[in-house]
Formats: structure tokens, C-alpha cells, sequence
């Protein structure tokens, strides 16, 4: 048993059944054992060819230049590139830093930085929604109740646990659909959509991920929950708690819905691919110039359809 696994077992065995939200914490953020936190101790990567998996942006230079270039081109009216503060969430090792240069970089992860306050200029942010801690709700008839993680033996299991409380049921009414089984509960994805809007004086968000509208929740019954190692992907998302990475596809519309109610307007929610095709062509031809046209075709066609692309407004003057 790792370190981490018998760390949770032993809060589990003195506190009760734990919500998944707080094992998904610990299994990737626990300061110690973390997943995140056990790469940097021990100077290995999470990204690329051997580590476990891939992002966009280690597709470089093409990513870094396409995304540099739509928002230079949204906040174009807003004043030079130098003038505006662009925060990465998620930045990992910065890879974005170059591609970003021209405008005030600033790296923010889930565990270290900070959004600064009252800004202008963008928040941008690839895989970083899919990596946040999820509730999970199981159906019991016409209502639901928590999914949680109990002991068994040396690992741990799902386990049913009370009636979810006034805000789930909220949350599970506006965005489970009736064919769902089981449902992730994105409350983090929400708070961080607050939290941007609030320091956001006047910009733009685009946030870059794998996931899916209102309309294609059907797509999963039984929810959206993978580890991932190795480059293989599993629904064992309770084993070897630190080893491996932990996802959830991200509900778009959850985020488009909590950017609006926190006074963030809607640009477009759309596909990689739509988003991308809409930059243009001169757009492609300066992001592949060097050879990079292979590239350019797994954001388009590898990544395309999976991956969704949102972009939200802040005005001076909306309130939160």
C-alpha cells in the first residue's frame, strides 16, 4: 500500500466513507503524495511520451502560436499586448510562457499562484477544468444520493452514502438528464469560473478542453471518470491513489451557465475544430510555418472533435 493509500484509509477508517471530491484531492493535490506533487519530488514529467499523457500543448510551437494569436487578436481593442496580463490556469511547466511573451504572463495552478486582482487581459487555460476534484451522485429511484469511498481490504470502493444536500439536487436538476446513472457534480469548475469573472476587470476567458454541451450528456450514463497511466486510460479511478492522473470530461454548459450568472457573456462554445477553422487560414499558414503542418492536423482532426473550445466577454461596467 503507497503512502497516500494508507493515509486516506486511515481517514476513512476514523472519519467514515469520504465524498470523492476530497479522494480525488488528495489522490492529485496532497501536498506530500499528491499525483502532481510525487512528479515534481521526483523530477519526472506527467506529459509527453513517458509520462501518462498528452495535451495540446505539448503540440509546440502550433498550439502556443494559434492560441497566441486569437487573443491578440479579442483584446486587439483593448491596447497593446505589453499593457495586458494574460493568466494561464493550469500552466504546469509554462509552456505557454513564449508564445505568450508579448503580453504580461502570468502562471496559475490549483495548488500554487494566484489570479491577480482587477486585471485586463485574458484567462486562458488548457486541461485544467478536467483535472478539478468532482462530487458524484448516484440515482435511487426519483432522487439521488452521494457516491462515496469506503475501504475494502488494502483498496478502497464505491460506496452509497446519504441523500445529496439542496445544492446538489439544484445542480443535478438543471444539468443531469434523465438517462444519467451516475453524475459528476463540477462545484470547483463553478467556483473557478466565479473566481475568474471576479478579477477580471475587462477581457476575455478561453478555456480549452475535453468535453462536451448540455446536449451530449446523454453520451454518458455512467459518467465520466478515467485514470490515466502510461498512456492508458481506466475506469479504476480508486486504485493506486498518487500514481495516476485523474479526470472528468468537462460539462460546457455548466461553465458557459456559471460565467453568465457571474457576469461573464458568451462568445462561442464550440469544437476545437469550428474554433480553429474560424481563425483562418493565414492563421494556420503562419502557426505551421517550419514544418509543423503535422501539428496543425492533430489539433484539427486528433483533438478536434473531442476537445471544445468556450470564449467569454467582461465588460467594464457588468457586475458579478
Amino acid at each position: 500500500m503507497t503512502p497516500l493509500a494508507a493515509k486516506i484509509r486511515d481517514l476513512i477508517l476514523s472519519e467514515g466513507p469520504m465524498q470523492f471530491s476530497r479522494f480525488m484531492d488528495l489522490a492529485l493535490y496532497d501536498p506530500d503524495f499528491g499525483y502532481y506533487r510525487q512528479k515534481v519530488h521526483a523530477g519526472s514529467d506527467p506529459f509527453g511520451r513517458s509520462g501518462d499523457f498528452f495535451t495540446a500543448e505539448q503540440l509546440q510551437p502550433v498550439f502556443g502560436r494559434l492560441v497566441a494569436a486569437a487573443l491578440e487578436e479579442l483584446t486587439s481593442a483593448m491596447g497593446p499586448p505589453g499593457n495586458l496580463t494574460v493568466v494561464e490556469l493550469g500552466a504546469g511547466r509554462a509552456e505557454m510562457a513564449d508564445a505568450l511573451g508579448r503580453f504580461r504572463y502570468v502562471p496559475v495552478d490549483v495548488d500554487h499562484g494566484e489570479i491577480p486582482a482587477r486585471f485586463a487581459g485574458a484567462v486562458f487555460s488548457n486541461e485544467f477544468f478536467d483535472a478539478l476534484p468532482v462530487d458524484v451522485a448516484v440515482r435511487d429511484g426519483a432522487s439521488w444520493r452521494e457516491q462515496r469511498v469506503g475501504v475494502r481490504g488494502d483498496g478502497f470502493e464505491f460506496v452509497t452514502g446519504p441523500s445529496v444536500n439542496e445544492i446538489a439536487r439544484h445542480y443535478l436538476a438543471r444539468h443531469a438528464r434523465p438517462e444519467q446513472q451516475i453524475a459528476e457534480l463540477h462545484f470547483n469548475g463553478v467556483q473557478w469560473m466565479r473566481r475568474i469573472a471576479e478579477r477580471l476587470e475587462h477581457g476575455y476567458v478561453l478555456t480549452v478542453d475535453y468535453g462536451y454541451p448540455a446536449r451530449e450528456a446523454t453520451r454518458f450514463p455512467r459518467g465520466t471518470l478515467m485514470s490515466y497511466r502510461k498512456h492508458v486510460a481506466s475506469e479504476e479511478v480508486l486504485e493506486d491513489p498518487g500514481q495516476r492522473d485523474i479526470t472528468s470530461h468537462v460539462p460546457f454548459s455548466v461553465l458557459q451557465e456559471a460565467g453568465e450568472e457571474a457576469g461573464l457573456q458568451t462568445v462561442s462554445n464550440e469544437t476545437m475544430t469550428q474554433w480553429l477553422m474560424h481563425l483562418g487560414e493565414s492563421r494556420f499558414e503562419q502557426a505551421i510555418a517550419g514544418g509543423h503542418a503535422l501539428q496543425l492536423k492533430t489539433l484539427l482532426y486528433g483533438m478536434g472533435e473531442t476537445f471544445r473550445v468556450l470564449v467569454q466577454r467582461k465588460q467594464d461596467g457588468v457586475s458579478e
